[in-house]
């Protein structure tokens, strides 16, 4: 009998376990909804204009910033900015001090196999940025050759150059910068003559430099997307932000925000 009771127990205890996590909630699983969703921690780049940026209150405001605001008041959570080395966001994300990168965040095969990402929800190239007036006769990345190119420290335009060896040795000299603030600063002062870079965000920044740079209609690598990244087995939020974006996109809420930044509707529709 002892031996029964104490199995009978043992699978009690074991059920209990199973069924409840901290606080009572249950242990989130694929599709579960269930936990209490109180707050959202979002990692980002606080200089990404106009994705997001602290604008001249020092406050975080910027199209992405925007989406997440309104995402996370459709799921009844608070929501928390918060600024990391773009450089270290994978580790940012596994650590759990964020709980979510949304920040332009090209969607990759190398970052699969790290992070789990929404659905795409804006297409987003890299082009090429000069100083007005000095294009040099770029037409290609190969013109990049004998030049000294830059980009931000993390970004997909670093990934694909260190990927192409022979592109890479052709330039000058080839600078990542831990922001495009400063890359940009950096253009303007002649201190690298092109600079590659997400085609959003350096068109963003054309509209406030006042005529100082030119965008060249020159792509570089392969077009890519941009998705929300979680955490690898934090399947049930990203399930839940991916129902509320996409009713976002349904009702249109999620084009009025990229008009208001863009002044067009650059949110990618489900076919």
């Amino acid at each position: 009998m002892r031996k029964i009771f104490m199995a009978v127990l043992l699978l009690v205890t074991m059920a209990l376990a199973s069924g409840c996590g901290g606080g009572g909630e249950k242990i989130p699983t694929d599709g579960d909804s269930s936990r209490e969703l109180k707050k959202i921690v979002i990692g980002l780049d606080d200089e990404y204009a106009p994705m997001g940026f602290k604008d001249d209150k020092n406050e975080i405001v910027g199209f992405d910033v925007d989406l997440a605001k309104e995402a996370a008041k459709r799921l009844g959570a608070e929501v928390e900015f918060k600024a990391i080395d773009w450089n270290s966001k994978e580790a940012e994300l596994k650590s759990g001090r964020i709980d979510i990168i949304w920040n332009g965040l090209d969607i990759t095969e190398e970052r699969k196999v790290n992070m789990l990402f929404s659905d795409p929800y804006m297409d987003n190239r890299q082009i090429i940025f000069v100083k007005s007036g000095n294009d040099q006769d770029i037409k290609t990345e190969i013109d990049l050759s004998g030049k000294k190119v830059g980009t931000q420290a993390g970004s997909t335009a670093e990934a694909y150059i260190d990927s192409k060896l022979a592109l890479k040795d052709s330039f000058e000299e080839f600078k990542t910068y831990g922001d495009y603030v400063s890359a940009f600063m950096d253009l303007e002062n002649g201190r690298i003559d092109a600079l590659v870079c997400d085609e959003i965000v350096g068109r963003y920044a054309l509209s406030k430099q006042d005529g100082k740079f030119d965008a060249l209609d020159v792509t570089v690598g392969e077009v890519s997307q941009f998705g929300i990244a979680f955490r690898k087995d934090d399947t049930e939020l990203r399930n839940r932000v991916q129902k509320v974006f996409d009713e976002m996109v349904a009702d249109g809420t999620a084009a009025q925000i990229s008009n208001d930044w863009f002044k067009s509707d650059l949110i990618k529709k489900k076919k």
